[in-house]
């Protein structure tokens, strides 16, 4: 099969044939129809995890089901399927009771194994992890649902607990950021979108971000004050640097909800955040890492009903070629939504 190949971190990425994967036990081989390329996929090629080379990466998929292994019993071939990023191991008291985005034995293609830039990916606890795309659901638009759009929607509903009124700050109007838009306001919640990119933004006030500001040295913090008295209900950092997550707890009114998204690259050690405003003004600092497949359903069925539409967030389409010439520099991208990997193509 063909994929995208990276031999040590930071090397360049290239497209070649490699085996075909088998199904493991409780596992499977899906057709990867269509995935995405998001940010985690180039903190892996740049070494912030422990990624064992030659590597393939991606973890944002869909397709159909070709092989299934022993011990699965709720799969069959030529199920159309998507999956969390985070998969759990099926076994144990996380999983069991529906949080496998916590599952301390957990594996995330294109991080723990390889990933879907390829034609065929292996899952693995298949009845713990796949999720069943509806027909009326397109691949590509169940393939960015894998990590940006379901941490955006877990990040509001299962971890800030969005309620109708409530500002939003979301710094960062990538996939995650738009999606967060997209979802807070289908919930009720009013957003203001910051980011470094003006098309990115135009994209956020097209989805109903009430505010934007633009970050070319603006004290971001001070320009969410002027705008929403007292500050954010709740921030959402969806870039993770040590600037975007201290404006985003800056930016939020004594006893906001700070939700953090991005990951944040280690700075000597450790990244160094506003600790002293969390104390004294008894901030909730909650991490979001996915959403289990236990929880896919009620978002699915907004998306099936129309009033959740992460298809509008797809920028572009590319192939297996583009995707390797385009990882190196992805921290930088200026599109503004998802890229989405046709490996056919």
């Amino acid at each position: 099969m063909r994929a995208v190949v990276v031999d040590a971190a930071r090397s360049r990425p290239e497209v070649r044939d490699v085996p075909q994967p088998s199904a493991p036990y409780g596992g499977v081989v899906v057709r990867v129809i269509a995935t995405g390329m998001c940010r985690s996929d180039w903190h892996a090629w740049a070494g912030h995890d422990e990624i064992a080379f030659p590597h393939v990466p991606g973890h944002e998929l869909a397709g159909a089901v070709v092989e299934v292994g022993a011990g699965v019993t709720r799969w069959t071939v030529g199920d159309r399927v998507t999956v969390p990023f985070v998969c759990g191991c099926g076994r144990c008291v996380w999983c069991l009771s529906g949080n496998a985005q916590v599952c301390p034995d957990q594996e995330q293609p294109g991080f723990t194994h390889w990933g879907s830039f390829a034609e065929y990916v292996a899952l693995h606890a298949a009845d713990t992890n796949l999720v069943a795309v509806p027909e009326q659901v397109s691949f590509a638009t169940a393939a960015s649902l894998g990590c940006r759009f379901a941490t955006a929607y877990r990040a509001l509903v299962g971890r800030a607990r969005i309620t109708e009124g409530e500002w939003v700050t979301v710094v960062g109007a990538g996939g995650v950021g738009l999606s967060v838009v997209m979802i807070a306001r289908a919930l009720g919640g009013r957003v203001v979108a910051v980011d470094r990119n003006p098309e990115a933004l135009a994209v956020a006030a097209e989805l109903g971000a009430e505010h934007t500001l633009l970050a070319d040295g603006t004290d971001i913090p001070s320009a969410v004050a002027d705008l929403v008295a007292g500050g954010s209900d709740i921030a959402v950092d969806a870039v993770g640097s040590e600037q975007t997550c201290a404006d985003a707890i800056l930016s939020l009114r004594r006893q906001g909800r700070l939700v953090q998204v991005g990951l944040l690259p280690p700075v000597g050690g450790h990244p160094r955040v506003p600790m002293e405003r969390v104390i004294a003004w008894e901030l909730d600092v909650l991490g979001s890492h996915g959403m289990a497949a236990a929880d896919y359903p009620v978002m699915m069925a907004l998306i099936e009903a129309g009033s959740l539409q992460p298809q509008r967030l797809i920028e572009r389409t590319i192939g297996l070629d583009e995707a390797a010439a385009l990882l190196p520099g992805f921290d930088q991208a200026t599109v503004a939504g998802m890229t989405i990997i046709d490996p056919t193509r």
